[in-house]
């Protein structure tokens, strides 16, 4: 079996722990969700809502005082989207990739299923049902085979 041509060679896109080959937004939307995603970041996060809700008879609970914290959670939150919404794409269409892979090389899988996410969602679900008639199939098959004992003759569970 000859080996087809790998976009993952070296020098042609290859892929690097770093993600030096990823674009400039990319590469940030990563630093960004490893960053935040991490116990410290929230522990900072709940230390500044504390110091702000200490800070409210100072400032006499005043309108300012309660816009600070709204329009800084607004813009963050707003600008997270992008950046978490950037990372689960490209981790979407990396695991897929990865998927479109084993069954194009396993034997027995069906062909047609590579990039099958393309698909209408019509399309999708009647796939999930056929999957899910043959895996029902084999478990049946399966299930007989086991209360089949040495005589030949199944035997049913009472």
């Amino acid at each position: 079996m000859t080996a087809a041509p790998s976009v993952l060679q070296a020098g042609h896109g290859a892929a690097t722990q770093s993600g030096e080959n990823l674009p400039l937004f990319s590469r940030a939307a990563n630093a960004v969700s490893r960053f935040t995603g991490r116990p410290g970041t929230f522990g900072s996060c709940c230390i500044v809502v504390i110091v702000w809700a200490a800070t409210g008879p100072f400032f006499h609970y005043s309108d300012t005082w309660q816009l600070m914290i709204n329009t800084g959670t607004t813009i963050v939150t707003f600008l997270m989207v992008f950046l978490i919404q950037n990372t689960q794409n490209r981790d979407g269409a990396a695991l897929q990739a990865k998927l479109d892979e084993l069954i194009r090389v396993t034997r027995n899988a069906r062909n047609e299923l590579v990039a099958v996410e393309r698909q209408p969602e019509e399309m999708l679900d009647r796939i999930r049902e056929d999957i899910l008639r043959k895996a029902e199939g084999e478990i049946e098959c399966t299930t007989l085979r086991s209360t089949v004992p040495s005589s030949g003759f199944p035997s049913f569970p009472s």
